[in-house]
């Protein structure tokens, strides 16, 4: 097991130790997203009236502690995070709910969060501290569905390898407050939505579902996402889905004219920090995008063929090089074992390599937590597949049964960093030395 955490000397080549120098590239991408250092440029003007505070997400507490921090005057609100992901704030209450399949805790919290902007007026201000996970930890269950509903809903689609948008498509039309239904809520206030992005290509009305974004999808998307995917319980969501009633606010609705939203981080910036690290040190960055989708065992074997291509014929980036990216992968689970997205790209990425000299990875997810274990993601190199066939761990059966976790739990190759109170999505680098 890695412990992360370690402070790590510019001086540090490619060479020297390629491990440690993943780690840095993680870390700066991490630090990147930190709540404490972007929140602070685009903090809203001060309103005549009242300012309330409201959020969700994994990042929620972190970034309402730096409105604290940075805001003189009149403040109170309330914030809801993942459980573990909670840090002090004086004037803004933080509760805690499950994730990424939601609980009582997330709905107490969103039926108080709704309550809190309703009755404001024209002079008053809400900010809006919005994160990945927001989606799962602001559940509201439309009318006629209830939390069980919800939540089997989600646990299928978590395993189906539906994409995050198709994920929050469902999501929003099963809502009494996502897709635009919270900034209804809260008209005529002013409310400004700060937001870390967490989702392939920025997009507000994507991130934890779109509280406060006027939502292009419509309950006849919501159905196709779940016939693709063969979705066909609980029969209370199909009914609800067919029946169509009250849509999600569009861009034409008037409740939304009041409502402003900024990206403070992106996962396309910490990228950029993450090459910034590799440069300093004599590497050459590929960033190759900040928004890879699709099953992360099959990007893995596109990400190896790029690798074995540097290491072969110094293209597309001559020696030693570095790739980059992001996004966020699925995995459709199959097997029994245990694992998030990433430490299944790192296993399938193994696999390929099959311990190809000189090449070295990192996956993370940049919030701590790989899916659902303690671990943030994994650490390999060629020696990951020699010690595997010495210690007698077959894994390609491991990938087959989706047990990446404990592959590399037997291998001392996952990453912990605990809650990093941030979460711009995956982070996934490649180092290629010879």
């Amino acid at each position: 097991m890695i412990v992360f955490g370690a402070v790590y000397s510019d001086r540090m080549t490619a060479a020297s130790d390629p491990g440690e120098l993943l780690q840095r590239m993680f870390a700066a991408a991490v630090a990147a997203a930190a709540p404490d250092a972007c929140m602070p440029p685009h903090m809203p003007a001060r309103p005549k009236g009242r300012t309330v505070v409201i959020g969700a997400g994994k990042a929620s507490a972190a970034m309402a502690r730096a409105v604290e921090m940075n805001w003189p005057g009149e403040l109170s609100g309330l914030v809801v995070t993942r459980y573990g992901h909670a840090v002090p704030c004086k004037r803004i209450e933080v509760v805690e709910a499950a994730h990424p399949v939601p609980d009582e805790n997330g709905v107490a919290a969103a039926t108080r969060i709704l309550e809190l902007v309703r009755g404001l007026t024209t002079d008053d201000l809400v900010i809006c501290l919005i994160s990945g996970g927001g989606s799962a930890l602001l559940t509201l269950p439309a009318a006629g569905l209830s939390l069980a509903d919800k939540q089997q809903v989600n646990r299928a689609l978590l395993r189906s390898g539906a994409t995050i948008s198709e994920m929050n498509c469902v999501r929003k039309h099963l809502s009494a407050i996502k897709g635009g239904r919270l900034a209804a809520a809260a008209w005529p206030a002013k409310i400004v939505t700060l937001v870390i992005s967490d989702v392939p290509g920025d997009d507000p009305a994507t991130i934890a579902s779109g509280p406060t974004v006027a939502d292009r999808t419509t309950y006849a998307d919501a159905r196709t996402v779940l016939r693709k995917y063969a979705i066909n319980e609980p029969a209370a969501v199909l009914t609800h889905l067919q029946k169509a009633g009250d849509e999600s606010p569009k861009s034409d609705d008037p409740r939304l004219v009041t409502a402003r939203t900024v990206l403070i981080a992106t996962p396309q910036a910490s990228l950029e920090a993450a090459a910034k690290v590799a440069s300093r040190a004599g590497v050459t960055p590929l960033i190759l995008s900040d928004r890879i989708e699709g099953e992360a065992s099959e990007v893995a074997k596109v990400h190896a063929g790029i690798a074995l291509q540097i290491a072969a014929r110094d293209q597309p980036a001559a020696r030693p090089a570095v790739i980059l990216s992001g996004g966020e992968t699925t995995v459709t689970v199959k097997g029994k074992g245990r694992g998030g997205r990433n430490a299944e790209f790192l296993l399938s990425l193994a696999v390929v390599l099959e311990g190809a000299r000189g090449i070295h990875a990192i996956a993370c997810d940049t919030d701590g937590i790989d899916g659902s274990e303690d671990n943030a993601g994994a650490l390999i190199g060629p020696e990951t597949w020699y010690l595997a066939g010495e210690r007698g761990i077959d894994l390609k059966s491991r990938l087959a049964d989706n047990d990446a976790y404990g592959a590399f739990a037997a291998l001392d190759c996952l990453v912990v960093t605990g809650p990093t109170l941030t979460n711009v999505n995956d982070f996934r680098a490649i180092l290629v030395t010879s």
